[in-house]
């Protein structure tokens, strides 16, 4: 019980808190969608092409041809963070598609023993001798939201780009804070298998304004990448990917690189497909955890799972990811113009 309580306090200070700083002030937005990209260590900037472009690379969503929607569940730690993910894009003319997508991240039901203190000897401490009135314990939440509207569109057949308007909302007992940011990006087919992306996140700096008066900041972070196809006896292929992040938020210490506030974080992945049937999938992520996923496609149907263990102790658990993505793949609903 006690182990479990130290950990709620820890992800509560670490992941809601406002702190003394703006660092890691949009971390839950680092953690990633999809049970695909998420096997493949995030290592996803170049390779996407479906509605998770919204999060992964808003300049890939116009490369869908029909509506699709995908979510995604994950809980975290024990079971003491849920991480919850929906989106849905629309193709739009005959060259670009819009999407929104949404992200929870939250500790629920959290005691609030504030005004259930019963003071038996009357020093105004909480000792051994007193006691609780659990009738006097509330309830709350620590929840991050984030909600992202993307625009994409096709420049020709091997570059595309676009634009999210992202509103954060975060918010802890009674203090709660609001947020608008901007991201940017593009991804370029070099040749038909070999791609390069890029998504310019919080490109203008985001802002969160806490009802308490304070104000973090999300400084802007780049996330490079590229990919291939590799074709493999005559049925398969292999992809290898790899993404670089790059951060201005003087990570000297949490990052696996750094040049002066300049930080670089690695993502890599590969992934074996069969005849567009199934895929196995490992990688490698910026917090130096090995993944693992594998998926399958059914007709309309794209299920994806992801694994990732946190090491050093028990307590933290493993990471099962699943996620489902659905394709309205009819004449009715294909893009105008193909």
């Amino acid at each position: 019980m006690r182990g479990s309580l130290l950990i709620l306090v820890t992800l509560v200070s670490t992941l809601f808190a406002q702190g003394s700083g703006n660092k890691y002030a949009g971390e839950f937005l680092a953690i990633g969608v999809g049970g695909r990209p998420l096997g493949m260590g995030g290592a996803y900037v170049s390779l996407v092409s479906d509605v998770t472009a919204g999060y992964w690379n808003p300049g890939a969503l116009a490369r869908i041809n029909y509506p699709q929607f995908s979510l995604m569940h994950d809980e975290r730690f024990g079971n003491l963070v849920n991480y919850d993910y929906g989106a849905v894009a629309i193709p739009w003319g005959i060259n670009a598609s819009l999407g929104l997508s949404v992200i929870r991240l939250g500790v629920d039901d959290i005691p609030n023993t504030k005004n259930a203190l019963i003071d038996l000897n009357n020093n105004g401490y909480f000792d051994n001798g007193d006691r609780l009135d659990y009738s006097k314990i509330t309830f709350f939440n620590a929840a991050d939201w984030a909600f992202i509207a993307t625009y994409s569109k096709m420049h020709n057949k091997n570059l595309s780009y676009g634009v999210n308007l992202k509103i954060i909302s975060r918010s802890i007992d009674d203090g709660s804070a609001w947020g608008i940011g901007f991201d940017v990006g593009a991804i370029y087919n070099v040749t038909p298998r070999f791609r390069v992306g890029a998504n310019l996140q919080d490109i203008t700096t985001t802002l969160l304004a806490w009802n308490t008066g304070r104000k973090e900041l999300i400084t802007p972070t780049a996330k490079l990448g590229s990919s291939y196809d590799i074709p493999f006896l005559k049925t398969s292929r292999i992809t290898p990917s790899m993404d670089f992040d790059v951060r201005f938020e003087n990570r000297r210490f949490a990052s696996m690189a750094n040049l002066g506030p300049v930080s670089f974080d690695m993502h890599a992945g590969l992934e074996y497909g069969f005849k567009d049937l199934f895929a196995i999938r490992v990688g490698y992520n910026d917090v130096k955890q090995l993944t693992f996923g594998a998926g399958i496609k059914l007709p309309k149907l794209n299920l994806d799972y992801s694994f990732a263990k946190f090491d050093g102790t028990d307590q933290l658990g493993n990471t099962h990811r699943i996620s489902i993505m659905f394709t309205l793949d009819d004449e009715k609903f294909r893009r105008k113009g193909e």
